[in-house]
């Protein structure tokens, strides 16, 4: 089997899909390695340290044309996706829901693609799940971000000319980033309040250290697999009533809800960011899916009511050296999960390959997918 490792052409992304150090890795797993030219670069690795671990460098039309999986972080271009050879296999980010114009494409060039952000959220699967691996490190970066551009400390501090409180920061969503956010900001020495929906992370917010913000649910509120699957108007417009007063005593706000394959939910309103302190930070970790505060700009940096909202999308890609060997790390568990050196099992009703193909050999087999037949 030849692993393909592309170059990311995605603007402004700094990861690469496989690092130095999982080549050996596949290497000893009886499996090649074929990289594009300079792929690693942007996370800080070399064409000398792949083909010292035992990949060779190739031009971006052999990679595609040559490999038996492509390997990457986000879904190749369009054009690119058409130079894979018939019945390959595609393994990246697809987020099929959002993109049927990649989905069309694997269709139309006849092969196999599994989206790494389906991989079903089971115990067997917790080394495979990238989404975690990611989101982890966006929870911490975003905190960071934050303290950067906040014109206050975090910590409490005493000093011969007084006391300096210590910062309030407020917490959108307790999922991987959330909770990542929430331990970060206490290790910093922030007062830390968070709210989130599904009343089961009460207990993990409050064993890091944060005070949780209690909604009321109802029956609106759909989880399945980890993930939210919808809410309604109705209840987010009460949690913005309940929140609205901590998000005016608060220096920061972190938000960080997302629904998969939906546009993000609106949690701070104008009027929310309005009422906070001059100077106060608002990191919205949603731009990329319309964002989770009105105002904010996907990629940019805009000052509104006298408040910094930070609206970057791909916050992980700023810590690409780190991301790049976790998010291969995942790659590597799923791949020879799903294969051996001899080639892919396709074994299509085993629940983490039929919860993450979106199509097999040019058909779209995802449920999510699948058009209702008509009575």
């Amino acid at each position: 089997m030849i692993i393909g490792i592309p170059n990311e052409t995605k603007p402004g992304e700094n990861r690469v899909s496989i690092t130095p150090d999982v080549v050996k890795q596949f290497i000893k797993a009886g499996m090649q390695v074929i990289v594009e030219d300079s792929a690693g670069l942007r996370s800080h690795f070399s064409n000398e340290s792949y083909t010292a671990a035992g990949a060779v460098v190739k031009s971006k039309d052999e990679v595609f044309s040559k490999a038996d999986v492509i390997c990457a972080v986000n879904a190749p271009a369009v054009h690119n996706i058409g130079l894979m050879k018939k019945e390959a296999v595609l393994i990246s980010y697809l987020f099929a829901l959002s993109n049927p114009q990649i989905v069309e494409a694997c269709t139309s060039a006849g092969i196999t693609a599994f989206s790494v952000d389906a991989i079903p959220r089971i115990s067997r699967a917790q080394k495979m799940d990238a989404l975690s691996s990611q989101a982890n490190l966006a929870g911490y970066k975003a905190v960071l971000m934050a303290a950067n551009a906040i014109g206050k400390i975090f910590p409490m501090m005493t000093t011969a000319a007084g006391t300096i409180r210590p910062c309030k920061v407020v917490i959108f969503g307790a999922g991987v980033a959330g909770l990542q956010a929430i331990a970060t900001a206490k290790r910093l020495g922030a007062v830390v309040e968070v709210t989130d929906i599904r009343p089961e992370t009460k207990e993990q917010v409050e064993s890091l250290g944060g005070k949780f913000i209690v909604v009321k649910g109802d029956d609106s509120v759909k989880i399945e697999g980890g993930y939210v699957k919808g809410v309604s108007d109705d209840f987010l417009k009460r949690q913005q009533e309940l929140v609205a007063k901590h998000v005016a005593d608060a220096d920061v706000v972190i938000t960080t809800a997302l629904i998969p394959g939906k546009k993000a939910p609106l949690l701070v309103t104008d009027e929310m960011v309005k009422s906070m302190r001059d100077g106060s930070v608002i990191v919205d970790m949603a731009t990329e899916q319309g964002g989770n505060v009105q105002g904010s700009k996907m990629n940019k940096t805009v000052v509104k009511h006298h408040v910094t909202i930070i609206g970057e999308a791909n916050i992980t890609s700023q810590l690409p050296s780190v991301a790049s060997d976790l998010y291969a790390r995942n790659i590597f568990a799923f791949l020879t999960h799903l294969a051996t050196k001899d080639g892919f099992k396709f074994e299509i009703e085993e629940e983490i390959t039929k919860g993450s193909m979106i199509t097999f050999k040019g058909q779209v087999v995802h449920p999510s997918l699948q058009k209702p037949v008509n009575a």
